[in-house]
């Protein structure tokens, strides 16, 4: 008998602008890098060492994610900074039904910078730095948005898996 696993994020977004109207909303499958699956059989079954937050970030416009991504090293996407504070906490509920997610409480980030792009997002095991653990990045199925100061966007991601 042989089976596969498939591991996969998918990521929503809802921005708004500085009076609260929605003027963006997609959603999107994100790469689970090398890295990340790595994590996932290190910690998950070969005892090692687990990592208990995870954090989002931004992704400046049209982000191209590969596999072999790491936090330290991305040649295909830079990471947008212009909101305030460092990466916003990823705060999942419990697994179940082979899914974990934070739809209850989103990453939001709040636009310190007109006329911000950005283009994906991604999840890593640091709160700033290129140091830690790349899980996940992508870029938006709509394509680019572009936001201005006061505006928020908040970021939800569901990671499931299934076998294939």
């Amino acid at each position: 008998m042989k089976e596969s696993v498939k591991v996969k994020g998918i990521w929503t977004i809802t921005a708004r602008d500085a009076d609260g109207n929605i003027i963006a909303q997609d959603t999107w499958e994100n790469l689970v890098t090398d890295e990340g699956l790595n994590y996932l059989l290190d910690a998950g079954l070969a005892d090692g060492t687990q990592i208990d937050t995870w954090y989002v970030g931004l992704t400046a416009a049209s982000p191209s994610a590969a596999a072999a991504d790491t936090l330290a090293s991305h040649s295909g996407w830079t990471e947008v900074t212009a909101y305030d504070g460092d990466r916003k906490a990823w705060t999942p509920g419990s697994v179940s039904g082979k899914s974990v997610s934070n739809s209850g409480n989103a990453a939001q980030f709040e636009i310190s910078t007109n006329s911000t792009t950005i283009g994906g997002a991604f999840l890593a095991s640091a709160a700033s730095g290129t140091s830690g653990k790349l899980y996940a990045a992508g870029a938006f199925s709509g394509g680019n948005i572009v936001l201005n100061s006061g505006s928020t966007l908040d970021v939800t991601a569901t990671f499931t898996t299934a076998a294939a």
